[in-house]
């Protein structure tokens, strides 16, 4: 489950800003709101004496010319790398004669990231005073209030007490929402004490009605929180939901794409092939999140829905799967994503991918509003007989047939991949997908039921249930990726540094960059690195390696291992499209590269 921080500038309601790590070492994540600029290492309060101005900060304010030249350049490196706005942390004493010039800079480094950034922010966070002096306020007054006016918010420091907030709330008048209370997961002098009771914070601050900056929810991974990680990251995102509910984004029309990934996992998959059995983490590969709720502290149902990083998935990490028992009549259903999806006169394509068991059967339903507020939901299912017998068939206004896709991956063994056209209208608008699962027979398969059980018996008798989904795809009838060929990329390797790993191989890092002939235009939602290591003229199978993912045009290799019997490697760059299709591999752009002797 994401939480999103809110990137208006006026804010009607509160607001989550939470700091997370950043991509590569070198941006930050898709879920965080800025990345950090910070002047010195100290970030607890009280952790020593007071530091001296630092030689940077002389530098950088020492005019308004260069304080101003200083915020041009974060704002064209925040739109360069696709930041989403800066954090300002001077955590040093700064003479006075200074204070002018550093006002200039946040008010100038602000109006600079608006132009440059649309919706981003300019966070100043609470540690220097207006009068030069490290001091953190834990809360909003007229020692910080000089900054706040200048800037997007306020981020407070952690150790604020019971009545900061409503002192804050008062200073800010109607930028109450622009002043973010921190809560310091870990619990390190924090109201509440962090930790699992992060949510007694957020249930005052919502009280008291501003904004929060939760740090460090890497607490749970980082402390090896029992049972497992994402038992334990689940119950303490629940915190956070029943205490703010969650704010969530979703495009507004088609194309509409989820294989559920949460940007990380133990294995990888691309369209139901294992690409890779390494555990791994890329947050800039999470997918739109389903909303599941967390049932842990409660009596467990008959049937859960729940986020399965143990099986192996269609695509990512992980995969959504519904598992426990149903009785033969009955159709579970649960919502995934609402939202509110703008259709179009015509039709639409649905594609989704279903790993289940042989008596568990598994659809979807599109619910759809128009705009005279009448409800119609449609149910897509392979066999559409076996939903329309069970009683709660009357919930759906109509029946759609999904039809089996050859796969694109001939060794897909598991995942079987559906497509159903759906007509749509201008006049509606698609607000919610939801998982429809139901048994296929009476559920009799490898029972023990004696042939004299009576049919009410039968009917009342539990059956077990297990399916997986593991991607959605909608987009307009008309609209296909188009993926250029191989001839339209450049593609360069840059730093390529090689160096002796054994008597049998190397150890090969570089940087992959490729970019569209200017001829071209396209935009792809991801890439898929792979590798090749050919070996001369021999006929034996080449292996292909996945190397990982990128977001942007460029990918960073390191300490590759090349045995010394390969005479060239063939790097893959696979284009994803915002509608989850992938480029055949054959057709992708590829970059050479001969091993140096």
């Amino acid at each position: 489950m994401t939480s999103r921080a809110a990137t208006a500038k006026t804010r009607r309601r509160r607001a989550a800003l939470i700091p997370m790590p950043t991509r590569s070492g070198i941006g930050t994540s898709s879920t965080s709101s800025s990345t950090s600029l910070t002047t010195s290492s100290l970030s607890r309060r009280h952790a020593g004496p007071t530091p001296p101005t630092s030689t940077a900060s002389r530098e950088m304010f020492a005019t308004q010319d260069s304080a101003q030249m200083y915020a041009e350049r974060l704002a064209e490196l925040a739109a360069a790398l696709g930041f989403d706005g800066w954090l300002i942390n001077i955590e040093v004493k700064l003479d006075i004669q200074f204070i002018d010039n550093l006002k200039e800079f946040v008010n100038h480094l602000t109006k600079r990231m608006h132009a440059a950034v649309p919706g981003s922010l300019v966070i100043w966070y609470d540690a220097i005073t207006v009068g030069g002096d490290l001091d953190w306020q834990d809360k909003l007054n007229e020692h910080n209030k000089p900054f706040f006016d200048l800037c997007d918010g306020l981020f407070v420091n952690y150790t604020w007490k019971e009545k900061y907030p409503r002192d804050s709330a008062a200073t800010a008048g109607d930028r109450k929402y622009d002043v973010y209370m921190g809560i310091d997961v870990f619990g390190r002098n924090t109201f509440g004490g962090g930790q699992w009771k992060t949510n007694v914070a957020l249930d005052l601050l919502k009280k008291d009605d501003v904004s929060t900056a939760i740090f460090a929810p890497g607490w749970i991974y980082e402390t090896k929180q029992q049972p497992d990680f994402q038992s334990a990251q689940n119950r303490w995102w629940a915190l956070v939901e029943k205490s703010w509910d969650v704010l969530r984004g979703y495009p507004k029309r088609l194309p509409f794409y989820s294989d559920f990934d949460q940007g990380h996992g133990y294995q990888v998959s691309s369209e139901g092939l294992q690409v890779s059995g390494d555990p791994w983490n890329n947050i800039s590969c999470q997918s739109f999140q389903p909303m599941l709720k967390y049932t842990g502290d409660e009596v467990q149902p008959p049937v859960r829905t729940s986020i399965n990083f143990k099986d192996e998935p269609y695509s990512g990490g992980n995969c959504v799967t519904v598992q426990g028992s149903l009785r033969q009549n009955a159709i579970f259903s649960e919502q995934l994503f609402n939202g509110g999806l703008s259709m179009e006169d015509g039709y639409v394509h649905l594609f989704y991918s279903v790993n289940a068991e042989a008596n568990s059967d598994l659809g979807l339903s599109l619910d759809f509003l128009s705009r005279n507020k009448e409800n119609t939901s449609i149910l897509i299912a392979e066999d559409i007989a076996i939903f329309s017998r069970k009683k709660q068939h009357r919930l759906y206004s109509s029946y759609v047939q999904s039809d089996k896709v050859e796969p694109h991956a001939p060794d897909n063994q598991n995942w079987v991949i559906y497509r159903a056209t759906v007509q749509s209208s201008a006049s509606y608008t698609l607000i919610g997908i939801n998982i429809v699962c139901t048994l296929k027979t009476s559920g009799k398969i490898n029972s023990e039921a004696d042939e004299d059980e009576s049919s009410e018996e039968d009917a009342n008798r539990l059956w077990p249930y297990h399916a997986s989904l593991g991607h959605i795809s909608i987009r307009n009838m008309d609209e296909n990726t188009q993926f250029p060929s191989a001839e339209s990329w450049v593609t360069e390797g840059k730093y390529i540094s090689w160096s002796n790993n054994s008597n049998t191989s190397k150890l090969l890092s570089l940087k992959i960059s490729w970019k569209l002939n200017t001829s071209h235009q396209a935009s792809f939602m991801k890439y898929n690195i792979y590798v090749e290591k050919l070996i001369g003229d021999s006929n034996a199978k080449v292996s292909r390696s996945f190397l990982g993912v990128a977001t942007v045009e460029a990918f960073y290799m390191s300490d590759l291992q090349v045995p010394d019997e390969v005479t060239s490697l063939k790097f893959i760059i696979q284009a994803c499209g915002r509608d989850g299709s992938r480029q055949g591999l054959e057709e992708c752009p590829k970059l050479f590269l001969v091993p140096v002797e």
